[in-house]
């Protein structure tokens, strides 16, 4: 008596063949295939892990510390790190040092992020009417600027704001007309704020400007067809439908705001009136590395992190709500 041989769909469903051996191949092919895309996560999770969690838990870990010296701190043994428990985030709530920076960042955000985002926005509309002319030229020109690193960007405006080789103070000098010294008082907000919507404005702008690409032609055409003016369309149309884009580029502008470091750190030598703590960033690299105070330092960086992520979450509760209730 012959035997039909299996289909090989057969053979996977099979029950135990003549030397007991199961074949219940598919089940197991099954599980490794809901299984294999956990397995591509691997690399990134132990590098977000290495990282990201890491070094944010051993800051933690440092700001529930201090060193504490016994005798004249010489010796083996003379400075141990023991637990202080909330002692240095109490040190950072009196620093007043530390609150006039945060009010300085403040002050600067004021300036920076109404300039920039005002720019990018009146920058993308106008590359995005039909009558713009060499648009592609005009972005690469306005975008270039964010290609340029941050430390170049600071010290390239701040010799232009030295009044000895500034060419723009040459030429004022020439027509004997008042020349203001950028690196005093409520200039410097201003200094500082002309170095941030010069590098900052492309990005936002191309932000905005992809957003307004992706919306349908036709809307354009019906509201032509009913009269509409180039002007009416932006303020009526594209304005409110880039508006997730907008809150967007905020939300950065606002985090960038509160962790300016480099304009200032660039620029402090080139003046006086610049304090080693003028922005809370600033602050926190003075303590850890001029004074070495790295378990403070940690405190106010944890503070620093926790304000920010609490202000982002907050702002972005408050522009949920609002674009619910204009849907509905």
């Amino acid at each position: 008596m012959t035997s039909t041989p299996l289909k090989g769909s057969d053979r996977l469903t099979a029950g135990p063949l003549a030397d007991g051996t199961a074949t219940s191949v598919r089940p197991r092919l099954r599980r490794r295939g809901r299984s294999a895309p956990y397995w591509f996560l691997v690399p990134a999770v132990l590098l977000f892990a290495a990282f990201t969690v890491v070094p944010i838990g051993y800051a933690v870990w440092l700001s529930l510390h201090k060193v504490q010296v016994k005798g004249i701190g010489l010796g083996k043994g003379a400075r141990q790190q023991v637990w202080n428990g909330i002692g240095n985030y109490t040190a950072v709530f009196e620093d007043s040092e530390f609150g006039h920076s945060v009010l300085r960042a403040f002050g600067y955000g004021l300036i920076v992020i109404p300039t920039m985002l005002g720019l990018a926005l009146v920058f993308a509309l106008m590359l995005d009417t039909p009558q713009a002319r060499s648009a592609k030229f005009a972005r690469l020109a306005i975008f270039l600027p964010y290609a340029v690193p941050g430390i170049i960007a600071a010290l390239m405006w701040g010799f232009l704001y030295l009044p000895t080789v500034s060419p723009f103070y040459y030429i004022l000098r020439e027509f004997n007309l008042p020349q203001p010294d950028l690196f005093d008082g409520g200039n410097l907000y201003l200094s500082f704020a002309n170095i941030a919507v010069w590098g900052g404005t492309g990005f936002n702008m191309i932000v905005i400007y992809t957003a307004l690409r992706a919306i349908p032609q036709e809307i354009y055409e019906a509201a032509r067809i009913d009269g509409a003016s180039d002007l009416k369309i932006a303020l009526r149309i594209k304005i409110p439908i880039v508006l997730p884009s907008l809150v967007l580029t905020f939300f950065f502008s606002v985090i960038a705001t509160l962790q300016v470091f480099t304009e200032p750190m660039a620029l402090k030598p080139l003046t006086n009136g610049l304090s080693s703590s003028w922005s809370p960033l600033m602050a926190i690299y003075d303590a850890a590395f001029l004074r070495s105070d790295i378990y403070g330092a940690s405190a106010t960086a944890v503070v620093l992190a926790l304000a920010t992520f609490a202000l982002s979450f907050t702002l972005l509760r408050v522009s949920d709500r609002y674009t619910r209730e204009d849907r509905a």
